[in-house]
């Protein structure tokens, strides 16, 4: 199941099978929040990790608490956040009859939808609650939204077209260390009108975020998904109203979905995900013709102005013969106005083919190389707002790729697939589909093989050859996953180092943290938390490992969980925590380890007992005594 909370209207959404089916728009009663969740058949359970928002609008709640009914062990659920900016996609007509956002008519219309809203499978969920809406989150407000991070497998965001190649690109540069897939999309006609382009952009782009880990902020149009920064809009009135003029699509979606995983560009640091939102708005793009005027140049590289997007000719060019013009773009570069050439054309790159080009790298002005203006733009407006960099520093980060949006004149070349090939010949495979698919194959198997081995010289060969390191095996595995599960400490860090997400479930709905975990590798685990993993799935069943844990005296599964970010009191199905079950086990070293994780002892299980109950009843004085000493230096909690 997957839940997406979308702001400005309300709603959940749900699709069943394996990312195909009907989507379920449940109502959060919060008129600036949406929720959506997939749920998917045929596939192990997971509990509902909803929280149901307050009466005042506000609410406290554990990482990991769980509300709602306990689904069939077939079901599986994730979550996906929409957040609803306007745009097309989401007006109707008004008295006027024109297209105009109505407040909360969003929500409303879209439950009428059969193929948007499982009417049955929200009755069967949430009960009488079905017409509320459950949330994943309660409504929060400012900074508190980068929390939402952790709690959603991917995000969706409705926008307008008209400045939507803008938002995607700033977002690209703002989200740093972006470990889960973001996509951005609209639509030329609303969705509510009867033929229309914003039902198959809305719903392509949830199954994506629900089902695929692309750690890139995306464009969906037109059965197409494109890196955000590479997409320009192309057309006013065609539904194919976006293109990446210089980047192939990362998916197309067809019968089937394509994703062209060695697209995708990963962030390659062992570092959490971060919103970096201090944009500096002196910026602008300056577009040149052949008879603008000294005046206006000067004019608009006075200060405020610190950055330029200077939109020459060609491959770069401006008038040979135009002194006064090239002396005012050094006089600004002097100043430490940074400058970036970008071509007019929308096809090709910026190069030093011609003198005139030449000339421009002299005088201080860097290349975009193949940039857009939009990308151009927003990389200004973020590398700008990096006080902490210099001024040489901010030139050399706008000349580098940072998130996939420039193409540099060097870079590391691939072996493509000769490997393959070879062993293709030997098959007397020739089609394209047969080679993608031997590749898929052949791959991961032999990435396992130097995983297990320990062998980053194998590992990085392979990569030479055209391996995706992040590539799955019929397990949908990865070998981040094995390296955590053999406790290779070394083979960790390189994969991760190479972009390897560690947001990747297989089938079982195991992630690379969780093995850490199953083999109590606390130095892993920590690496993995620091790259921005978390827990994943049903917070009860997670209650459940805790309590097992709790019964076997294992002081190392606990620190295992705590470490990975687990609320130690965390209940079970039963309303039982690991601190009721080592009370009535007896285990003092495990209840001594609870009781600095939690701030009561008086919790009652699902039959109203506490630790101390089921410490009297199992007799163990020991654990009384130790509770009773708790309680009072705690006794203003406890009350």
């Amino acid at each position: 199941m997957t839940s997406l909370n979308i702001h400005t209207e309300p709603m959940a959404i749900q699709t069943n099978g394996n990312g195909n089916g009907s989507i379920s728009t449940f109502n959060n009663n919060d008129d600036e929040g949406l929720t959506m969740k997939i749920h998917h058949l045929n596939s192990l359970s997971s509990l509902d990790a909803s929280i149901p928002a307050s009466p005042s609008g506000s609410a406290t709640f554990k990482r990991n608490t769980s509300y709602g009914n306990l689904m069939p062990t077939e079901t599986k659920e994730t979550r996906v956040r929409v957040i609803y900016t306007g745009g097309t996609i989401g007006m109707m007509r008004n008295e006027k009859n024109v297209l105009a956002p109505i407040p909360n008519a969003f929500l409303k219309r879209i439950r009428k939808y059969p193929n948007m809203h499982d009417e049955e499978y929200a009755q069967k969920r949430f009960g009488q609650s079905a017409a509320m809406a459950p949330l994943v989150l309660p409504y929060i407000q400012g900074e508190s939204n980068r929390q939402t991070y952790e709690f959603f497998d991917g995000f969706v965001v409705l926008h307008g077209t008209d400045t939507l190649s803008y938002t995607a690109s700033a977002l690209s540069f703002m989200l740093e260390n972006l470990g889960k897939t973001v996509i951005i999309t609209g639509s030329q006609i609303p969705i509510f009108e009867t033929r229309t382009d914003g039902k198959d952009n809305f719903t392509s782009a949830l199954i994506i975020a629900g089902n695929y880990v692309i750690p890139e902020v995306c464009v969906f149009f037109g059965n197409k998904l494109m890196r955000g920064n590479r997409t320009v809009k192309v057309s006013s009135n065609s539904l194919d109203a976006f293109d990446s003029p210089n980047v192939p699509p990362l998916a197309h979606i067809g019968i089937n979905v394509d994703v062209d995983y060695r697209l995708i560009f990963r962030p390659c640091k062992v570092s959490r995900f971060t919103v970096h939102s201090d944009l500096d708005e002196n910026v602008g793009i300056l577009r040149i013709f052949p008879s603008i005027s000294t005046l206006t140049v000067k004019a608009f590289l006075t200060s405020p102005m610190k950055g330029v997007v200077l939109q020459s000719f060609g491959s770069g060019n401006v008038p040979a013969n135009r002194e006064d013009l090239l002396q005012e773009l050094k006089g600004a570069a002097d100043r430490g106005v940074i400058i970036i050439n970008c071509t007019q054309c929308p096809n090709g790159s910026v190069a030093e083919i011609y003198q005139t080009g030449k000339v421009l790298v002299d005088m201080g002005v860097l290349p975009g190389f193949d940039m857009t203006p939009e990308a151009a733009l927003t990389k200004l407006s973020y590398v700008l707002g990096k006080k902490e960099w210099s001024l040489d520093i901010k030139k050399q980060m706008m000349q580098s790729n940072l998130r996939g949006e420039l193409t540099s004149n060097s870079g590391p070349q691939m072996e493509e697939y000769d490997l393959v090939d070879a062993v293709a010949r030997s098959l007397h495979l020739s089609s394209p589909q047969e080679l993608s698919q031997l590749g898929a194959t052949l791959f991961p198997a032999m990435l396992n093989a130097a995983v297990v081995a320990g062998d980053i010289e194998k590992i990085n060969n392979l990569k030479a050859y055209g391996a995706d390191l992040s590539g799955v095996n019929s397990d949908n595995r990865t070998a981040l996953h094995l390296a955590c599960h053999e406790g290779n400490m070394t083979v960790v860090n390189h994969l991760l180092l190479n972009g390897v997400s560690v947001h990747i479930r297989d089938r079982y709905e195991r992630t690379p943290l969780l093995e850490a975990i199953a083999t109590d590798n606390h130095e892993i685990i920590k690496l993995l938390r620091n790259c921005g993993a978390h827990l994943t799935g049903s917070s009860r069943a997670i209650g459940e490992q805790l309590c097992a844990a709790a019964a076997r005296n294992s002081l190392l599964r606990l620190q295992s969980y705590q470490l990975a970010g687990a609320d130690l009191s965390q209940p079970d199905t039963s309303r039982r925590t690991a601190l009721h079950v080592a009370a009535a086990h007896g285990h003092e070293k495990i209840v001594r380890y609870l009781l600095n994780y939690v701030d009561t002892v008086n919790e009652p299980d699902m039959l109203g007992l506490n630790a101390m109950d089921y410490a009297q009843r199992a007799d163990q004085q020991h654990i009384i005594q130790l509770l009773k000493e708790w309680s009072g230096e705690g006794s203003e909690k406890i009350n």
